[in-house]
């Protein structure tokens, strides 16, 4: 289940890609298919050890080049441990939303980006959640430790990325149908999975057929709202007013095959 689009981040073989807050990898993984060299970063190092493994299967099973590159790393997003103007393309999903500091993120973000390079960030769309946080406080900060922090609109998104120097550009909803089942899992609690009606909408979720249905309801009930940015080349003309300094801190680069 993405919810970026790759043509759109402008994702190309041998790109070096950031998927900040992975999770279980899933955009790390399609990436990693595609040809890109990925380092997919989370502070759970639970989930980081799934992340490993099943990049090596889809080595093993052909899904990814034998002489690709792919690891898992644990890493802050307020703090990230690469040099300036590391990464091609970035991918910040369903992240910001936790991050008290999200401001200092978007900096770090910026930051590790290359000149011309895209990122995406995927966050809840500002509807849907905000039904979420009415139905139960269980669903997020502080009754739910590491939940959510904020509600964003489109519009506080592409300012924040202004600020930290980005370019915002194209945006998209995914997800609508997720909106249903998010609103009855709060109404019943959000971490009762096993309710007798919240059981079989999981299963109607991974059904084709919803993928034609989501087409025609993400505009106006899509769970996700992802945004890409582009950093401006050094020297061109973006209209910001953000002022580039040197930096001089050192960070190791990333250097782990598979």
């Amino acid at each position: 289940m993405l919810t970026v689009d790759y043509d759109t981040l402008g994702l190309r073989a041998g790109d070096l890609l950031l998927d900040l807050g992975c999770g279980y990898g899933r955009h790390a993984y399609e990436a990693f298919r595609r040809g890109a060299r990925v380092v997919a970063c989370d502070m759970s190092s639970t989930e980081l050890v799934e992340v490993r493994a099943l990049f090596e299967a889809m080595v093993e099973a052909g899904e990814a080049p034998r002489a690709g590159m792919a690891d898992a790393v644990s890493g802050d997003a307020t703090r990230l441990p690469y040099p300036d103007d590391t990464f091609d393309r970035i991918i910040a999903s369903e992240v910001m939303e936790h991050i008290p500091d999200d401001v200092g993120a978007l900096d770090e973000l910026y930051r590790v980006l290359k000149p011309g390079g895209t990122l995406a960030v995927t966050i809840p769309s500002w509807f849907p959640e905000k039904i979420c946080w009415a139905l139960s406080d269980e669903y997020y900060a502080p009754k739910s430790v590491g939940g959510h922090v904020r509600i964003y609109t489109e519009l506080e998104m592409r300012n924040k990325m202004r600020g930290a120097g980005l370019h915002p550009t194209a945006a998209g909803h995914a997800h609508a149908l997720h909106s249903a089942y998010w609103w009855l899992k709060c109404a019943v609690g959000p971490r009762n999975d096993d309710h007798w009606l919240v059981k079989p909408y999981n299963r109607f979720l991974v059904w084709d057929i919803t993928r034609i249905t989501e087409q025609i309801l993400n505009p106006v009930l899509g769970k996700s709202l992802v945004v890409y940015a582009t950093k401006p080349i050094r020297g061109a003309s973006t209209g910001s007013s953000r002022v580039i300094v040197d930096r001089t801190e050192t960070r190791e680069a990333v250097h782990a095959d598979v």
